[in-house]
C-alpha cells in the first residue's frame, strides 16, 4: 500500500504543475489588457503602470511564471482588486460552506444510492427495480438549478419550512440552511450511484464464482454483500469520485440559486467584477481538487483490490 501511495504521488506531482501551467497560460491569453480592464478606460498611464508593477505584469513572461508557481505553491494568492482583502482570507471564509455542501451531498448520495442500486439489482424487473429506473431518469433529466428553484419556491417561500438564502450562523442554523441545497444535489447523486451500482451488481451476479458460491450453499445475503458487492465496488468507486467532482462544479449553480456563500459564488462574483487574483485562485483550487480526488480514487482502488497496488 505504501508503494502505491508513493507511485500515485509521483504521478500527481507533474499533473499539478501541468494544471498550474495551464491556468497561468489561460489567464494570460484572455483578450484585453488586465490593467485597463481592472481600472477602466479613464485610467491614467501612471495608474496603469502602477497596477502592472503591483501585479507583476511589467516583467518578462518567464519571470511571471516563476513568481506564479512560487505564489501558488505557498498559497499566496495576492489581494482582491475590488475589496483589497487577501484572497486567501476570502477563500477560507467561503471554503467551509462549499465543503459542507459537498460532504453532505456525497455522503447522503452514497448511503442511499448504493443500497437502492443493490435492491434494484436483487429485485430485477420488479417494483423496486422499476422505481429505481424511473427515479434515475428523473434525476438525470432535471437540472440541479431548476430543481433547486422548485424546492426553494415550495418549501422556503410557500411552506416557509426552510430559510430562503444564506449559509447560517451556528451549527443548527447552518444545518437548517444546508437541507434544501443538499437535497438538490442529492437527487442526481442518488440517481447516478444507484444506476451504476445496479449495473455493476447485475454484471457480477452473472460471474462463475457467484454461481459457485450459491452452489456451495451460501446464503443470498452473503452472496450479495460478500461476493457481488465487493467485486462491483471498483466502478462504483469511480462513480463516487465523479460525484465529488460534479458536486464541486454543481455547487456553483446551487449556491447562486440559494444565494449561499461558497467558492462558486465567490468565483462568479469575481468573474463579474473581473477580479483577476480571485479568479486565478478559484480556478487553481477547483483544478487541484480534481487532482486530489483522482489521487484518492486511485488509493481506494488499491485498498479494494490489492492486486491493483502493484500496477
Amino acid at each position: 500500500m505504501s508503494r502505491t501511495v508513493y507511485v500515485r504521488f509521483l504521478d500527481a506531482v507533474p499533473t499539478v504543475f501541468m494544471v498550474l501551467t495551464l491556468v497561468f497560460v489561460a489567464l494570460r491569453l484572455l483578450p484585453g489588457d488586465p490593467a485597463l480592464v481592472a481600472l477602466g478606460d479613464y485610467a491614467t498611464p501612471d495608474q496603469l503602470a502602477q497596477f502592472r508593477a503591483r501585479m507583476g505584469l511589467d516583467v518578462p513572461i518567464w519571470q511571471q511564471y516563476v513568481v506564479f508557481l512560487k505564489d501558488m505553491l505557498t498559497l499566496d494568492f495576492g489581494q482582491s482588486l475590488v475589496s483589497g482583502q487577501a484572497v486567501t482570507t476570502l477563500i477560507w471564509q467561503n471554503l467551509p460552506y462549499t465543503l459542507e455542501l459537498t460532504f453532505a451531498a456525497v455522503v447522503i448520495g452514497v448511503f442511499l444510492g448504493i443500497p437502492f442500486g443493490v435492491l434494484a439489482a436483487v429485485r430485477r424487473n420488479k417494483l423496486p427495480d422499476s422505481g429505481m429506473r424511473v427515479f434515475s431518469l428523473l434525476g438525470y433529466a432535471i437540472p440541479d438549478f431548476y430543481l433547486g428553484a422548485l424546492l426553494l419556491i415550495a418549501f422556503a417561500l410557500n411552506l416557509q419550512w426552510f430559510p430562503i438564502n444564506g449559509g447560517g450562523g451556528d451549527l443548527l442554523d447552518r444545518l437548517h440552511h444546508l437541507v434544501l441545497p443538499a437535497i438538490t444535489l442529492d437527487v442526481i447523486k442518488i440517481a447516478f450511484l444507484g444506476r451504476l451500482t445496479r449495473t455493476s451488481i447485475l454484471e457480477v451476479l452473472s460471474k462463475d464464482y457467484v454461481r459457485t458460491a450459491r452452489a456451495k450453499g451460501a446464503g443470498e445475503r452473503r452472496v450479495i454483500y460478500r461476493h457481488a458487492l465487493r467485486n462491483a465496488l471498483l466502478p462504483v468507486t469511480t462513480g463516487i469520485g465523479l460525484s465529488i467532482l460534479s458536486t464541486l462544479s454543481g455547487s456553483v449553480a446551487v449556491e447562486l440559486v440559494f444565494n449561499r456563500p461558497g467558492l462558486g459564488s465567490l468565483l462568479v462574483q469575481a468573474i463579474a467584477e473581473r477580479d483577476y487574483p480571485v479568479i486565478q485562485a478559484g480556478v487553481v483550487i477547483f483544478a487541484l481538487s480534481v487532482v486530489v480526488v483522482n489521487f484518492l480514487v486511485d488509493l481506494a482502488y488499491a485498498f479494494i483490490d490489492p492486486r491493483l497496488g502493484g500496477e
